[in-house]
């Protein structure tokens, strides 16, 4: 660590040295921002650091780094990139005046990646100068952090300059480089205890206390850690409990507790007073300290008289800067197993705290939710689609090579068997043929008769046999002209057969004209996919629904499974045969619908995820 004196230093940047406050004012205020950089540092635990001092003439000299960068060739061309950067910094206009604080991303012309942070500090009875501190590439991911520490000390600085202003430059100076000679004296020291000894020791020397004690809020309850000149003590006594009693007091109010108490001070100051009365302190002053990553750190300060303001202010920025480090030092001091129970108490406090009210609604809707979804069992059912089809499908087929007459029902028509004409085909030319048969025999019989009176009998048996011959072509054109007028034989429901746009056409002996299904013999054939047929099992029930009608369910019972897979729109499939239970004058072959089928009782979790799992499954060959 050095300040501008060094030779070294102040050549490592451009441009002259500024002027700064002459004499012994000049040599303290370097040993100060030096103590102030060095505990900066420390608690942040940066790479490096520097304070800058603009020039009028805009070039920059260097006040204090740490650590010195003599022999380290990369620090000497960090602290030039940040007198560069600094200087482009104070060329913008919006930057003329502080607060403000830039971040400058990693060179690539340096050998190690580092991150500069800079931070302004305006301290009116000083002057201004520019905190320069390097970020390694390892915490890159926690600059900004870093970077609000860095700056909450620094305008904590320019908030006690600013308090201090009235008093004169030499008196400020001398709190704040006592409160840096504190810092610097405890952040050397690694662990919890020697740290908090030394800070109390440190505190009552400086300002001349007869007792210095720090408390630890260990639960619901503050706990004495360290006391000035004392290495070993019983919390079981008066005074310690007394003390503990001072300390929860300030705690539980979140204030600072002064006793003998200003006038019209509204703080409750009861323990510190029976704290008084047994230790014969003239003056107490109680500093609670909130720390956000750690447990809350509470200062008592003792002395034979009361306390002025200017040592009220250096005790509270000796502990406003070395508490968080104090209370990570603890923190970090204790073995895991408190570590643990520290954060996940942090954690509870957090869950079962008045904050973030709706975020923990959501979390405990979705907690119910989940808890619900795994442990709750619902209905698992097997979804397919399904089409009516009829168990007897009587077909209606010309009886002869004809024109079509007449058609008298439409498909969906209801029929009664033996009774509706579906249709007529044209007879006119059977007519004719009948009627030229009928001539033929009557002509044939007169020969009869003729050979049959001239004694003739072998010509007349054969005009006999002429005679049956036409006879049965006689009857066969009865009996098809009996056969042009197309009935049902079954009663149900025209399934095929719209033919009124045929009236006229041709039609030929044997083609399907019409196609009735009697309704009490539907039964819906169920498409179920690969994924779910091992699922379902003869004798289970569902109920399905028609696109026609899909507010109304019918009843279903499986009644056999095809074991031969089909492919229907592109996927595998089996034919799943199901009975209706329940039928109504509605219902046509042929309808389409989604059928469900109740297999068991399963997890809802389970329900939802099956076809995901499955897949992965497939994907992933688990």
């Amino acid at each position: 660590m050095t300040d501008q004196t060094d030779g070294k230093v102040a050549r490592s940047t451009e441009g002259p040295r500024v002027s700064l406050p002459a004499g012994a004012d000049r040599q303290q205020l370097g040993i100060l921002m030096a103590r102030l950089l060095v505990g900066q540092c420390a608690i942040c635990h940066v790479r490096a650091g520097a304070v800058l001092v603009p020039a009028e003439d805009g070039s920059i000299g260097v006040l204090a780094v740490c650590p010195s960068p003599d022999k380290d060739q990369e620090l000497v061309a960090w602290l030039q990139s940040s007198a560069q950067a600094a200087r482009q910094v104070l060329s913008d206009p919006s930057r003329s005046s502080g607060p403000w604080q830039v971040l400058f991303q990693p060179s690539s012309d340096l050998q190690s990646r580092m991150a500069t942070v800079l931070i302004s500090m305006d301290l009116p009875q000083v002057g201004r100068f520019i905190e320069a501190f390097a970020v390694p590439d390892s915490m890159i991911n926690q600059v900004q952090v870093l970077q609000h520490r860095l700056v909450q000390s620094v305008r904590m600085i320019e908030a006690y300059d600013q308090q201090l202003a009235i008093q004169g430059p030499a008196r400020r100076l001398q709190t704040v480089s006592s409160v840096m000679a504190i810092i610097s004296a405890v952040e050397r020291l690694p662990q919890f205890v020697p740290a908090a000894m030394e800070f109390c020791n440190q505190l009552a020397a400086v300002w001349g206390c007869d007792r210095v004690s720090l408390g630890i809020l260990s639960g619901r309850m503050v706990k004495v850690k360290a006391i000035s000149h004392t290495e070993r003590f019983s919390r079981k006594t008066r005074p310690i409990q007394l003390i503990e009693a001072a300390m929860e007091e300030a705690l539980d109010q979140q204030t600072e507790v002064i006793w003998p108490a200003p006038q019209d001070e509204l703080v409750i100051s009861r323990a510190a007073g029976e704290l008084a009365a047994v230790s014969g302190a003239k003056g107490l002053f109680v500093v609670p300290l909130e720390e956000q990553t750690g447990p809350a750190v509470v200062v008592l300060a003792e002395r034979s008289a009361q306390f002025d303001q200017q040592t009220l202010d250096g005790i509270r920025l000796a502990c406003q800067i070395c508490g968080p480090l104090l209370s990570r030092l603890w923190s970090q001091g204790r073995w895991f197993g408190a570590r643990i129970a520290h954060k996940v108490r942090a954690a509870a406090a957090v869950v079962v705290g008045p904050r973030y009210t709706w975020v923990k609604l959501v979390a405990c809707l979705v907690a119910a939710f989940a808890a619900w979804s795994i442990i709750g069992k619902g209905q698992y059912r097997v979804h397919a689609p399904f089409a009516l089809s009829a168990e007897v499908l009587q077909g209606i087929c010309a009886p002869f090579d004809g024109y079509l007459k007449q058609v008298h029902v439409e498909v969906g028509q209801t029929v009664e068997a033996n009774k509706t004409i579906l249709a007529e085909l044209d007879t006119a030319e059977l007519r004719l043929q009948l009627a030229s048969a009928k001539a033929e025999l009557a002509s044939y019989l007169k020969q009869v008769d003729a050979y049959m009176r001239d004694g003739q009998t072998a010509k007349a048996q054969v005009a006999q046999a002429d005679a049956d011959k036409i006879q049965a072509q006689i009857d066969l054109l009865g009996q098809m002209i009996e056969k042009a007028a197309l009935v049902s034989p079954i009663d149900g429901t025209v399934v095929k057969g719209d033919l009124k746009k045929q009236v006229g056409g041709p039609v030929k002996t044997g083609q399907v004209l019409f196609e009735v299904a009697p309704l009490e013999g539907l039964y819906a054939e169920l498409f179920v996919p690969e994924d779910q047929v091992l699922d379902l099992a003869v004798g289970q029930k569902g109920a399905l629904a028609t696109a026609s009608f899909p507010g109304q369910r019918l009843p279903i019972v499986v009644e056999r499974i095809n074991p031969m897979a089909e492919v229907v729109n592109g996927r595998n499939v089996f034919r799943v045969r199901a009975t209706l239970e329940q039928t109504t004058r509605w219902l046509r072959p042929g309808m389409e619908g989604v059928a469900k089928v109740d297999v068991d009782r399963r997890p809802y979790i389970w329900i939802w995820t099956r076809k995901l799992i499955n897949w992965i499954r497939m994907k992933l060959w688990i």
